[in-house]
């Protein structure tokens, strides 16, 4: 609790020089808390506690915090700012009688609950002002008494209002700071115009702040210029260039856009320059060498493009230079090799060519240089070995080439140079001496050879990442290393990787996707007590001992996917407690899942995935799984007998598709309102789809139920807000209609239905709509008939377009509004009953590439105007009742005469069936068929693609077949991609 110090204040005999002061100083009503406060400022401490005026110093000009004028002895200053006081100013206050008073600093104390006393207007010698309270009568008090006020500072002051207009009335201000205001809304349009004396504008972190700035006066006297952290938007008026004495110019973080007004860049006493975190764009100008005095720039983070101009070589005092998160491109002027006073130099994340220039070595302070995410190519200069300051380097993610440096600067700290194209092996001479060296990354380049065991005997080294080269030999470490993170995934590493016991320090350890071979004792990973993350997976020759009773370290991270020679689960999993997430997919675990798993992890575990096994069961099969925060799981590709098991409401990826499972779907599935994907296909579950799977239209995206033995009616799954983006039915016995409301299914972008005996779709009165403009990445698998196959989608990415309503017994006419989905890719209508016309807006069908109307009773002319389907590469018109001729001269007779057979009435090329000369080759007519069906297929433009594995190609559709890279199982993305490796900086 706060205590109050009386007479803290007692200053009514104050000498200084001889002189004895008239009793100006009475006593200050406050009081100290004992507590420091709550605001966040640097040295803040009761000033006041040791004003005494006896038994200490009498002279209370010589007192902390107060100042006097060396003429006449009258206090003049009072410095109270980060004192500790809280409590009411009052009006009796004696604060009040310092009439000589100039400057009074009240900053960063507590006096939140009081308001301004109109006692402050006796101060009117004051010229400085620094208050934290309460702004209320602000107004009155300043513009009727305090006209002489020069400085006036209101940090982190809750006003709570716009920039008020009054501070317009303050002529003789020359210092203005509000920073942390709370203030809102746009500057009153002249306030620079009417502040004649103003040197210095602080605005800053004021998010409320909104608006285009206003003009400049001509001739103004500003010097410093804050408005980061605010929302000002739009162009940078070209009055900016009247501030002929800006020094110091911070815009950060706000919403400027456009170009930089030509002014600007004559404010020659500029020295510092911060537009970072805008939308500003266009080029840097020649006339930046106008700004010679600058000695920081920090324009990151904006759209700024073109080339460097040679003339930021001529900004000699630079000493920092941040250009990256732009457009910049071309090279890099050699002129940036002399700025000879440059300590951070960053150019990163922009499309700059070309070599690195070798002049850059004459960069001898810099101790930062970031090049990364850029086109560089060619070899590492040599030069920057002689960067003796230089202590971080990064030049990820470019193009370069060759072998690395003789030597780095030994100075260095980190090393970043992964993502290139470097190859020969690592010199145990180029990092032997790095004794600073903290992080290295190498990852994915072309290195070869053994890693040097000088490596891990560096002192300093904490984090080593080399992963996805081609390193080879077995891991040899030392015990004098102090690395925490260590990864070596994707390369050819042989052995057995015993020596990682050595590594006592390690957290992280990724060692998946080697040549790893023969057996490992766990226990040798009781000597890393602090290990938290353990990747093994992808060592297919691999195997570990489950018979180890030593103390194993607490892991948050297991992942032993791909280790074909693990046969069952690990028995030192019944004492990690703290497991989050873990990965024994693709193994050969088989039998039942034992009592005991379920009792590990219970409070923590968010991800398990333990697909493609063989396994059949639980050992006791429960209810409810036991997982609270489980999230993800993936039992998918077993032979899991029995009931379906119902995860906890946290769960959001479910996956059990391809096991034997039966019995019905527990209508408690309806109340996991997180679940996004359930994946329930090829197994043997009955019943019917549980009705109220609508509830979970705000949050399922992926449903697919496919090849089970279901029946009943097609579920209402969709409704207003639905997110469902798949849904898959195909392969049940369901019966009836398509439910009117999968109009409402907005994102909907894949629908599958075939062979389930779905007869019809439902009235719907919808207006058209077009979907397919979903931009989240997707990805899940499913089953389309495209060009007569039937083919698996492992992963999906929404950006390939298909219809598949195959196989069912749909009548009546092909709606014509199929024609207004443009997007299509393939449609898929066979083996049905539909009748009459195929509409002829189908030629607007653009991007179709598989038609297939098969298995149907159409009848009519084939449309001359599907000619102009230049994609389409399938087409399959058989078994119909179509006459007339086939359209010659396009894309439709190139096909077979396959794509033909079995209407009676057709001839012509490539049928052997000529058309008699009398014969119309008219196309047929363009019949508008507006059918109870178009409303609700108007709606329907689902999309479907495969991707590619591990480096996210995209693959399409070549000839009838998905390509598959080497890892194809959806759940590696889960874990990747959720769960990515934390990569030290």
């Amino acid at each position: 609790m706060p205590v109050k110090t009386p007479n803290i204040l007692n200053l009514t005999k104050c000498h200084m020089e001889g002189k004895l002061l008239k009793e100006e100083l009475h006593v200050l009503d406050s009081y100290i808390n004992v507590k420091r406060p709550i605001y966040d400022v640097n040295d803040t401490y009761p000033k006041m506690k040791d004003w005494k005026t006896e038994g200490g110093i009498a002279d209370c000009c010589l007192w902390d915090g107060v100042s006097c004028d060396t003429a006449s002895g009258y206090v003049i200053a009072i410095d109270l700012s980060s004192s500790w006081l809280h409590g009411p100013l009052t009006s009796n206050s004696s604060l009040f009688r310092l009439l000589h008073l100039q400057k009074l600093n009240l900053a960063f104390n507590d006096f939140a609950s009081c308001t301004i006393p109109s006692d402050f207007g006796q101060l009117s010698s004051t010229s400085d002002g620094y208050l934290y309270v309460r702004q209320e009568q602000l107004g009155r008090l300043i513009t009727q008494n305090m006209t002489n006020l020069r400085q006036l500072y209101l940090d982190g002051t809750n006003l709570s209002s716009p920039v008020p207009e009054f501070f317009g009335n303050l002529s003789s201000l020359t210092y203005l700071s509000l920073r942390k205001c709370y203030l809102f809304g746009e500057l009153p349009e002249k306030i620079f115009l009417q502040l004649p004396n103003l040197q210095f504008i602080d605005l800053s972190t004021n998010s409320g702040l909104e608006g285009t700035l206003p003009e400049f006066r001509s001739g103004s006297m500003v010097k410093l210029l804050d408005l980061s952290h605010t929302n000002f938007f739009g162009k940078l008026p070209d009055s900016i260039g009247n501030l002929k004495s800006l020094e110091y110019l911070d815009l950060r973080k706000s919403n400027f856009s456009g170009i930089i007004p030509p002014s600007l860049w004559n404010l020659s006493q500029l020295s510092n320059l911060s537009l970072s975190q805008n939308h500003f764009s266009g080029q840097l100008p020649y006339t930046i060498a106008n700004l010679g005095k600058l000695t920081e720039i920090r324009l990151s983070e904006n759209n700024f493009g073109g080339g460097l101009p040679s003339s930021l070589g001529n900004l000699r005092q630079l000493n920092y230079l941040n250009l990256g998160h732009n457009n910049f491109s071309s090279q890099v002027p050699t002129s940036l090799g002399n700025l000879t006073q440059l300590k951070f130099l960053s150019l990163g994340y922009n499309s700059l060519s070309g070599q690195i220039p070798s002049s850059l070595g004459n960069l001898t302070q810099l101790k930062v240089l970031h090049l990364e995410e850029n086109r560089f190519s060619g070899k590492i200069p040599s030069s920057l070995g002689k960067l003796a300051q230089l202590e971080i380097l990064s030049l990820s993610s470019n193009f370069l080439d060759g072998e690395l440096p003789i030597s780095f600067p030994h100075s260095i700290k980190n090393i970043y140079l992964y993502y290139n194209n470097l190859t020969g092996s690592i010199p145990s001479t180029s990092v032997a001496n790095l004794t600073f060296l903290e992080a290295l990354d190498l990852s994915y380049n072309f290195f070869t050879g053994v890693i040097p065991l000088s490596l891990f005997k560096l002192p300093s080294l904490e984090s080593l990442s080399l992963d996805d080269n081609k390193l080879t030999g077995s891991l040899n470490t030392s015990n004098l290393s102090q690395l925490t993170y260590l990864s070596l995934s994707g390369n050819k590493l042989s052995g057995v990787p015993s020596s990682v016991s050595k590594l006592t320090m390690l957290i992280d350890l990724y060692l998946s996707f080697n040549d790893f071979s023969g057996i490992l004792d766990f226990g040798i990973f009781s000597a890393l007590s602090s290990l938290e993350y353990l990747d093994l997976s992808n060592n297919t020759n691999l195997s570990f001992t489950n018979t180890t009773t030593k103390s194993l370290p607490n892991f948050l991270y297991l992942h032993l996917s791909s280790c074909s020679n693990i046969t069952e689960l690990p028995l030192f999993l019944k004492t990690q407690a703290q497991l989050q997430a873990l990965d024994l997919s693709n193994n050969r675990i088989g039998g039942q899942i034992p009592k005991w798993f379920l009792s590990f992890g219970t409070e923590t575990m968010q991800q398990l995935n333990l697909s493609h096994n063989f396994l059949t069961g639980w050992e006791e099969t429960p209810v409810i799984l036991p997982w609270k925060s489980l999230f993800v799981l993936d039992l998918h590709s077993n032979m899991l007998q029995g009931p379906l098991v119902v995860p906890l409401i946290s769960i959001w990826y479910y996956s059990v598709s391809e096991n034997s499972l039966t019995g019905r779907i527990d209508p408690l599935f309806c109340k996991l309102d997180g679940l996004i994907y359930l994946e329930l296909s090829s197994n043997n579950l009955s019943g019917t789809i549980p009705q109220c799977f609508g509830k979970l239209a705000s949050s399922l995206s992926v449903l697919n139920l496919r090849d089970n033995n279901l029946h009943g009616k097609m579920p209402t799954t969709c409704g207003e807000g639905s997110q469902l983006v798949t849904l898959d039915l195909s392969h049940n016995h369901l019966h009836g209609k398509i439910p009117k409301s999968l109009a409402e299914c907005r994102r909907l972008e894949f629908v599958r239905a075939s062979s389930s005996g779905i007869t019809s779709m439902a009235q719907n009165s919808n207006a058209k709509r077009y979907i397919g403009n979903y931009d989240e990445d997707q990805y899940y698998s499913m089953t389309v008939i495209n060009k007569g196959q039937e083919m698996g989608f492992i992963r999906v990415l929404s950006i390939f377009v298909s219809i598949d309503l195959s196989n069912n017994r749909f009548h009546g006419q092909i709606p014509t509004t199929t024609g207004g989905l443009g997007a299509l890719v393939v449609l898929n209508l066979s083996s049905n009953s539909f009748t009459g016309h195929i509409p002829s807006s189908l030629r607007n069908l653009t991007r179709l590439e598989s038609l297939d109307f098969s298995n149907n009773k159409l009848s009519g002319e084939i449309p001359q105007q599907l000619n102009s389907l230049t994609f389409l590469g399938y087409l399959n018109m058989s078994e119909n009742e179509f006459v007339g001729p086939i359209p010659q001269g396009g894309q439709i007779g190139t096909f077979p005469n396959s794509s033909f057979l079995g209407n009676l009435g057709l001839c012509g090329r490539p049928l052997s069936k000529m058309c008699e000369t009398t014969l119309s080759s008219t196309p047929s007519p363009n019949i508008n068929v507006k059918s109870a069906e178009d409303s609700i297929m108007s709606g329907f433009t689902w999309k479907v693609v495969a991707i590619g594995y591990g480096c996210g190609v995209v693959f399409g559709v070549v000839g009838g077949h998905v390509i598959i890279s080497r890892r194809p199982y959806l759940m590696w993305i889960i874990f990747r991609v959720i769960t990515q490796r934390r990569r030290r900086r």
